[in-house]
């Protein structure tokens, strides 16, 4: 793939990354956009329910139509969907969800993989997969992670601020502020709750639209690079967020310095990028309660990449919709916190797969 396909593709999770961070009197629609993003950072509890469609992928070139494996993998990928459903709560800290990866075409498959999060440990079920048997001793048990182990066994020292979920709020409150702080209200309108296809039982005060088109896509990303990420790795910098963050300070000012001397080459790059692609549709939707929580969010992303010289085409649309219930509620785990002869350790694990041949 050409450097320009690589600088378009990065461009466009930019923008995305911008779009997914923007979601009882009316408020105008930024000010109701930025009230429910930061509100959303103040969730102590929830169950959540999210769906992500890849509804069309494709990838001409002179050099994958000699390649059949480029055209198995699409196919595989065409229509795939990935699910996520779980229960968070903040205090004691545990998540339980379920990832589910959904793949159709030739080669249609199905699992799902459970996982349980606490504030020390991370328990991953071990899934059945139909190109990767693993061993029927460990199939559905869970794979228990320490942070702390893992860090020791790889020379590094642990440092348990990383898993402090009040201060990643704090972290995400502000990174979201000054995002949205950049952008101006031309990119945010207003939608009729009736008129935004909501699912049923969603219950709405508005409805914001953040909205990429072909007329301000170079505006939104060049915004994002040259003004919101310098802001944004301020705020990584912080004192307050160094044992988070994990990041030396010297690391963050590299990375400025780096934006910085490179900001004309990536806004030529923007620009070149702007010639190939043509954004057919890319909106975010979202609905926001009485108690101003983004409570439902969808999304519709239509782009095309054709590029002359190499002859290389791209085409996506995909599809995605995330829906938070029971918010700030008493939450029900349905897998609990896995224990006894449910788990398996790394090295359990280890001497199963070696073994079994692996």
């Amino acid at each position: 793939m050409s450097k320009r396909i690589a600088a378009l593709m990065l461009t466009m999770i930019l923008v995305l990354t911008v779009a997914l961070v923007g979601c009882s009197k009316k408020m105008e629609p930024k000010e109701a956009a930025t009230t429910a993003a930061t509100q959303a950072t103040t969730m102590k509890s929830y169950a959540m329910s999210s769906k992500f469609t890849i509804n069309e992928l494709s990838f001409t070139s002179p050099e994958a139509q000699s390649d059949p494996s480029m055209d198995m993998a699409l196919n595989m990928l065409k229509n795939a969907e990935m699910t996520v459903d779980g229960v968070y709560q903040l205090d004691p800290m545990q998540t339980e969800m379920t990832v589910g990866i959904h793949l159709k075409g030739d080669m249609a498959m199905d699992f799902t993989i459970p996982m349980v999060l606490t504030q020390d440990k991370m328990y991953v079920k071990i899934p059945s997969i139909p190109f990767f048997p693993m061993p029927e001793g460990i199939v559905g048990k869970f794979l228990e992670l320490d942070p702390k182990e893992l860090a020791e066994q790889t020379g590094e020292e642990f440092n348990p601020a990383a898993m402090d979920q009040a201060k990643a709020q704090q972290l995400s409150n502000e990174v979201i502020n000054a995002i949205m702080a950049e952008y101006d209200a031309s990119y945010f309108t207003d939608i009729d709750p009736k008129d935004a296809a909501l699912p049923e039982g969603i219950d709405a005060k508005q409805v914001v639209q953040f909205k990429v088109t072909n007329d301000n896509f170079q505006a939104a990303a060049t915004t994002f690079v040259n003004k919101a990420l310098p802001k944004v790795l301020d705020i990584m910098s912080k004192d307050e967020y160094a044992g988070l963050m994990q990041i030396e300070k010297s690391e963050i000012e590299d990375l400025k310095s780096e934006l910085a001397s490179n900001s004309s080459e990536v806004t030529t790059g923007i620009e070149e990028a702007k010639k190939y692609l043509k954004v057919n549709q890319f909106d975010l939707n979202t609905a926001i309660n009485k108690d101003n929580f983004p409570v439902y969010q969808s999304l519709n992303a239509k782009l095309d990449f054709n590029d002359p010289e190499t002859k290389q085409n791209v085409k996506l649309s995909v599809t995605g919709s995330g829906q938070y219930t029971k918010i700030n509620e008493k939450q029900t785990f349905a897998i609990g916190i896995p224990s006894g002869d449910q788990v398996v350790t790394m090295d359990q694990l280890q001497e199963q797969m070696s073994k079994a041949g692996y």
